[in-house]
């Protein structure tokens, strides 16, 4: 698939994702989830042998996205350092730690200190292809991360999609998802 190609499939996507998001959201009890994603999350950094001290790049949830702040205060709560995106003019992400009132950059390369990356998205497929806003703000991000880092979105039931995404090249695979349901493993290419 040309560039071109891509770029129109994902641009065609967009629309029709969100807009299923925000019906998805609206039927959802925003607060359960919540604590269901918190008590998940906790269970992933367990099963992937995060301890106190190590560090989980999260994001701060958009009114439709799949709640994140309980997570962030578990994970906060389990002597977990959480890094959160500060967005560039560039669109490349910089990282505060999420306790820091004044939200003091630490660089971009911050997120390569992270066993664990939580990311948004508006779906995924089951090979790990993440469509997300088209900012490209995460694909600069993760290539900086260290080779045994995780990287799993943060999704809604029924965001993921069983026909593959459009994907560049340049495309960072995610190797799950998250959601109130529980971690799910995928085959990223």
């Amino acid at each position: 698939m040309t560039e071109d190609r891509v770029s129109q499939d994902k641009a065609a996507l967009r629309p029709t994702l969100l807009a299923a998001r925000r019906e998805i959201a609206a039927a959802r009890d925003r607060a359960a989830d919540d604590l269901a994603l918190a008590a998940r999350a906790i269970d992933l950094v367990r099963d992937l042998g995060i301890t106190p001290g190590g560090t989980v790049a999260a994001y701060e949830a958009l009114r439709t996205e799949p709640p994140t702040a309980a997570t962030i205060d578990a994970l906060v709560g389990h002597g977990i350092r959480v890094i959160v995106p500060i967005t560039l003019a560039d669109n490349d992400l910089d990282w505060c730690d999420a306790q820091d009132e004044r939200r003091m950059p630490r660089g971009p390369d911050s997120i390569a200190a992270a066993g664990l990356v939580l990311t948004p998205g508006l779906g995924v497929d089951l090979v790990g292809t993440r469509l997300g806003r088209g900012g490209g703000s995460y694909d600069r991000a993760l290539v900086r991360l260290r080779p045994d880092a995780r990287v799993v979105v943060v999704l809604h039931p029924g965001e993921v999609h069983s026909v593959r995404l459009p994907r560049y090249d340049h495309d960072h695979p995610v190797h799950g998802m998250l959601t109130v349901d529980g971690i799910t493993w995928l085959q990223a290419m």
